[in-house]
């Protein structure tokens, strides 16, 4: 098995409906311009109140990707 390398961003995604649903939007909307998403893990948790009720669910993700840097150049003999 080749050795690979992961590179972990920050997400937040939000939601009128659930905090299910605002983790789908953030992991959803990633997926469009990174690749090879591996693990999403919520660190936090929030709402937003107004006039006493709950208006936006709030998620903040730890989201792994693979990393592809630039490839190595090979040394020449």
């Amino acid at each position: 098995m080749a050795d690979s390398v992961y590179r972990v961003t920050e997400l937040v995604g939000t939601s009128s409906t659930s905090w299910e649903a605002a983790a789908k939007s953030a992991i959803e909307t990633a997926a469009k311009s990174l690749r090879d998403l591996r693990v999403a893990e919520v660190v936090r948790q929030d709402v937003t109140i107004e006039n006493g009720k709950v208006s936006t669910y709030r998620v903040r993700l730890n989201v792994s990707f693979k990393y592809e840097g630039a490839p190595t150049p090979r040394r020449k003999k």
